[in-house]
Order: C-alpha cells, then sequence, then structure tokens
C-alpha cells in the first residue's frame, strides 16, 4: 500500500465494524456515565450549598442563644453557657465595646478576638477566613457576628464555625461516586449486552427463516414469538409482505400463462396464414388470406395495447389528464357508436355533467362497459347519467343474467371470461372490464355490478363532482339533443 493512501473501507472490504449489539451497549454505557457525571456534581453542588446553609443557621442560632443568655443573665453566667455548650470545631467569644474578649469557649481563643467585624446591636454580620492567624489554625472557619446590647453596655459574640466537616463530607459523597461509578457502569454494560443480545436472537431466527424461503417456494412463513412488542410486529410485517410477494408471484404466473395463451391464438393463425401463402406462387392465397392475416394483426395489436394499458395501471403508472371533461358529450358520443353496430335497443337519458378528468381515458372505460352491456343484452340497454350529492353516478343496465354475486368482483381480473353467454366466443379478450376499473380508480371513482330494477343486469359507475361545482347550463344542451329519453334499434 502506498504511503498516505487510506485503506477503503465498507462491505465487501473486510473491516471489522461493531454489530448492534455492541453499539447499543456502548451508547447504553456512555450515556449513563454522562448522566451520572452531570448527576454528581449537581448534587456535590447542591450538598455543598446545603451544608453551607446548615453551619451558617448552626452558627447564628448559637450566637443568638449567647446572647438570650447574656440577656437574661449575666456575663458569668453566659461564659459558663458558652463552655458547657462547647464542642469540636466551633469557637464562641464574646467581646465588649473596645474588643476585648470577656468570654470565650476556649482557651485557646480568650486573648485575641477571631473577627474584626462590630455588627451594632440586633444585627447580624458573616464572613468566611481561610484561617484563624490569631490561634495558628489554618482550616476555613465561617464566622458569625451578632450585636448585643444589656442595660448600657454593648457586646458582640463571634462564633467561629469550621467548614472541614463540610470539605470531608463533599469528599465522602465524591470518593463513594468514584467507587460505585464503574460498578453501576458495569451492571449496565452486562444487563444491555444480555437484553439485546435476547431481542437480536429472535431477528436472527427471522432472518434465518426469510433466508430460507427462495423463489420458487414462496410459502414460507416466519414464526411469530408471542411477546407482543416490536419483534413481534416485525413478525407479524414480514409474514403480510410474503403474503404479498406470493400473491403476486401467483398473479404474476397466471397472468404470464394467460397472455401467452391469448396471444398464441393469432400468432399461429398469422404463421399458417404466412405459410399458406408462401406456398402458393401464384399470390392468388396471399389476396385470399390478407383479410384474414388483418384481422389477427389487429387482434393481437389490440390485445398487446390491452395488456400494456393494464400493466400501466396496475403499477400505479396510468397517466391521467386533469382537466374538464364534459362526461355526457363523451358518453353521448360512444353511444353513437355503439348504436351503428349494435341490434339492441338503446335508450339514453343524460343529464350534462362536468367532471375533472381524461376523456380519452373515460371513453375507453365507457367503451368497454358498453361493448360488454351489448354483448350479454338479450334485446335492451338502458343508459343514465346524473348526479347525487357530490358524486356522479352513471348505470348502464341490460336485460341479460345478472352478473353472480360470487364473480362481481373477480370479473374485473384479468382475462377473467364468466361461464356461458360470458365466454370467449362472445367477444373480447377478458381484460376490458380489468381495464375500466384501473382507469376508475385513477380518476378517483369506483365502479361495480349490481342487480337492474327488473333483476337484470346493471354496472353502476360513480365519479366525484370537482369542487367547486359550477352551475351547468342546462337549456343549450337540451335544446340540442340530450335530457329526453331516446331509443334506437338497429
Amino acid at each position: 500500500m502506498a504511503l498516505g493512501k487510506r485503506a477503503p473501507s465498507g462491505p465487501g472490504t473486510g473491516e471489522i465494524r461493531w454489530g448492534v449489539r455492541k453499539r447499543s451497549t456502548a451508547v447504553a454505557v456512555g450515556v449513563v456515565a454522562v448522566a451520572l457525571l452531570l448527576g454528581g456534581v449537581v448534587l456535590l453542588v447542591l450538598l455543598q450549598a446545603s451544608l453551607a446553609r446548615s453551619s451558617d443557621a448552626a452558627a447564628q442560632q448559637k450566637a443568638l442563644d449567647v446572647v438570650a443568655e447574656m440577656e437574661d443573665m449575666d456575663i458569668e453566667d453566659a461564659r459558663a453557657y458558652i463552655i458547657d455548650t462547647a464542642h469540636a470545631g466551633q469557637f464562641v467569644q464574646v467581646l465588649d465595646a473596645e474588643g476585648y474578649v470577656l468570654a470565650s469557649s476556649d482557651p485557646e481563643v480568650a486573648n485575641a478576638p477571631l473577627s474584626a467585624q462590630r455588627p451594632s446591636p440586633g444585627h447580624t454580620m458573616t464572613q468566611d477566613v481561610s484561617s484563624l492567624p490569631s490561634i495558628g489554625d489554618t482550616d476555613d472557619y465561617h464566622i458569625v457576628t451578632v450585636g448585643a446590647r444589656t442595660g448600657t453596655l454593648s457586646y458582640t459574640v463571634v462564633v467561629a464555625q469550621a467548614s472541614q466537616i463540610q470539605a470531608d463530607t463533599i469528599s465522602t459523597v465524591a470518593w463513594f461516586m468514584l467507587g460505585a461509578t464503574p460498578l453501576l457502569l458495569g451492571t449496565v454494560a452486562v444487563a444491555v449486552w444480555l437484553l439485546v443480545g435476547r431481542s437480536l436472537r429472535q431477528v436472527e431466527r427471522i432472518r434465518g427463516q426469510v433466508a430460507r424461503i427462495k423463489a420458487e417456494r414462496l410459502d414460507g412463513r416466519v414464526d411469530v414469538p408471542p411477546t407482543n412488542d416490536e419483534i413481534h410486529a416485525l413478525a407479524l410485517t414480514m409474514n403480510t409482505m410474503l403474503d404479498r410477494l406470493q400473491a403476486s408471484d401467483t398473479e404474476q404466473r397466471r397472468f404470464v400463462s394467460d397472455a401467452s395463451h391469448e396471444l398464441r391464438s393469432p400468432l399461429a393463425t398469422l404463421r399458417a396464414g404466412i405459410e399458406i401463402a408462401a406456398a402458393d406462387p401464384t399470390g392468388a392465397m396471399w389476396l385470399q388470406m390478407k383479410d384474414v392475416l388483418s384481422e389477427e394483426t389487429a387482434r393481437m395489436s389490440f390485445l398487446v395495447e390491452d395488456l400494456l394499458t393494464l400493466a400501466k395501471a396496475n403499477d400505479g403508472g396510468l397517466r391521467v389528464e386533469q382537466k374538464d371533461v364534459d362526461l355526457d358529450d363523451v358518453l353521448d358520443q360512444e353511444i353513437r357508436r355503439l348504436r351503428s353496430t349494435s341490434r339492441n335497443q338503446i335508450s339514453v337519458q343524460l343529464v350534462p355533467t362536468r367532471i375533472r378528468g381524461d376523456a380519452r381515458r373515460l371513453a375507453q372505460v365507457l367503451r368497454n362497459v358498453l361493448d360488454n352491456a351489448d354483448r350479454h343484452a338479450l334485446s335492451r340497454i338502458a343508459v343514465d347519467l346524473h348526479t347525487a350529492g357530490d358524486r356522479v353516478i352513471l348505470t348502464v343496465d341490460n336485460d341479460g343474467d345478472p352478473i353472480p354475486e360470487a364473480d362481481r368482483e373477480r370479473i374485473f381480473e384479468r382475462f377473467v371470461r364468466l361461464d356461458g353467454s360470458r365466454s370467449r366466443e362472445g367477444g373480447g379478450s377478458g381484460l376490458g372490464l380489468a381495464i375500466a376499473a384501473g382507469i376508475v380508480a385513477a380518476h378517483h371513482g369506483s365502479i361495480r355490478p349490481t342487480d337492474g330494477p327488473a333483476g337484470h343486469c346493471r354496472f353502476e359507475i360513480t365519479f366525484p363532482l370537482p369542487e367547486p361545482v359550477e352551475p351547468a347550463d342546462v337549456t343549450p344542451r337540451n335544446s340540442r339533443r340530450h335530457g329526453v329519453q331516446g331509443s334506437g334499434r338497429r
């Protein structure tokens, strides 16, 4: 390796990376360590402040007690009280107005005053010192001085409280926390390591089960642990995904099989026709076969176009324009086309209606539904277009047999033809209704088969009205052609 160049990193380079278990443990230990550090600092600061307040309060209370003794009795009684209540770490003095020591709790402080502060009677002063030079003590002290008056004489009570106890207490607590922190961090590390490892074992089991599921066999599922937690939800999600994959794979295999079967017939006809025509050197057979070959070519072209449209609709890639469309005009054009070829009686009731959508795609839907009705009608077709609330409703009735309820969802699947009159010989590739359903869904509408008023077959298509709904100009449209019932027979 050249000097100064950095080795590549990432998957497949052999670089060792920490797994989820190590990272989780390290993060947990780090977070707890930071929390303990911050909590320890806050605790020591609060403890020091509390001890300082307590020391100050104790010193002030001691001085006030001495003042009370002096007011109730005399200096000698106060001296006896000071000596009787003396304890280590605290010095008490009573000074006269000139600063001479009249009484003290310890002979060491009987000669010189501990503080130069002289508050007036009834007032209190405090100070912190790093030593008491008068007695040669180098410890820290908190000094409280209180002014008092007995008769005509003024006094000063001085109480010096040692701060070493506070420092010793803070030091003890700090060392205790410092010693307990590694033990606590070790406990956290072990607990997180075991907990994450237990969770990852379940994830690893799910991963292994999913890895054993091959494309040739998608019926395998992962075990769902009865823990009712995130791992439980993950297992359920994986099984749901596998269900969708299996259903998609089954649908794709069926689609390929059906598409191959549908394309096989026109391809066979084209091949046979070309072979027969090629075998005739005079060319007469070509003239006889060209209409058949042209018809089969068109049939295959339409089938391929339908397959592409359906694939786009199912994949969410079907693009529809969003323009104002007069649905009654589009429907009228398709009815005119149907009347030119149909032998059935067609009655129409149209209300001028405008929606947002793609006129070309909507015409494809109407053509498929009307052609389906024409194939299965006995003698009559009825078309009705009206609005209800915020919806546009189109019904197409024919007097043929209604679609059984068990098949009303299945007819919108690819290449589905029902038995009886709804066969391949009746026309159609079995894709028309599937394409219609996809285009209607792209327009935020719905299509469903149901029973007509007379018990015959009905298809009902609904679309949302645009917001806001523009008022329709009814008079010109009615005078032009719509709004009244019409019929025709070919």
